[in-house]
């Protein structure tokens, strides 16, 4: 299917490698030239290099952390007129509700909801005055279905999940569209730290712990960073300009809802 996105910008945050990397590889097969992000800049350069010379498309890596307020400047002086946002960072660490404190929400909130929110709000009023764009923000199943020990993202990511479900109905005559995709477990560098942290409780090996994972996913498997992408690249396609304010699941039929 031509997505008829090519030669749009898409700006992707925390693309150097899971699923951010699947979203920006994606977003290039179909001809999207990319600013991509993240906070490692030797993994972000390498990331680049292969996607440019895979797919032909202009990259443009701009390393920083991209919730602080320098760390936006930086990519968004390269990626001021992008028709498409992916916003993405890492999950805060798990535990449980004494474990944490107001620094450790804080740090959640700006990584996970505030972040997003400011990246849309300077990106936004440019894609609405061009008629066109495309906002896709990777949050969590946990939004559906909160996770017990994963408190810290479960409270940001439904922030978020608030924010756009009044924000895309506002910017949805314009021509712009805002959706979510919530990943169960995907085979990541998150899901290896979330099995190697049961296997350490639970005195099993990472093999054991992953194994009963999978057994818990009706699919028998965990995703991939190249579906996951191929479904980001949808909905900032042509196609989806009808959707608008979704909360996509890709767990594999983890999450037992109907709606």
């Amino acid at each position: 299917m031509d997505l008829g996105i090519r030669g749009k910008r898409a700006l992707v945050c925390a693309s150097s490698k899971g699923l951010g990397r699947g979203c920006a590889e994606a977003l290039a097969a179909a001809g999207v030239d990319l600013v991509m992000n993240a906070r490692g800049a030797e993994a972000l350069d390498r990331a680049a290099r292969e996607i440019r010379a895979a797919h032909g498309v202009a990259v443009t890596p701009v390393a920083g952390d991209i919730t602080t307020e320098d760390g936006r400047a930086q990519v968004l002086e390269a990626a001021a007129d992008v028709d498409i946002l992916v916003t993405n960072a890492g999950g805060p660490p798990p535990g449980v509700w004494s474990d944490w404190d107001r620094e450790d929400f804080i740090r959640a909130l700006d990584a996970n909801m505030l972040a997003p929110i400011a990246l849309m709000t300077v990106l936004l009023p440019g894609m609405m005055e061009r008629g066109w764009g495309r906002v896709v923000n990777i949050t969590s199943q946990s939004v559906k279905a909160p996770i017990p020990q994963l408190g810290l993202s479960n409270a940001a990511r439904t922030g978020l999940t608030g924010y756009v479900a009044g924000t895309a109905r506002q910017v949805a005559e314009a021509g712009v569209t805002i959706n979510n995709l919530l990943p169960g477990i995907h085979a990541t560098d998150r899901a290896d730290a979330l099995d190697q942290g049961v296997a350490e409780r639970e005195g099993i090996t990472l093999e054991e712990a992953r194994a009963r994972r999978e057994a818990s996913i009706p699919a028998r498997r965990y995703g991939t960073a190249e579906e996951f992408g191929a479904a980001c690249a949808f909905l900032c396609s042509v196609h989806a300009g009808f959707v608008v304010g979704q909360n996509l699941l890709l767990d594999g039929g983890g999450t037992n809802f109907t709606i």
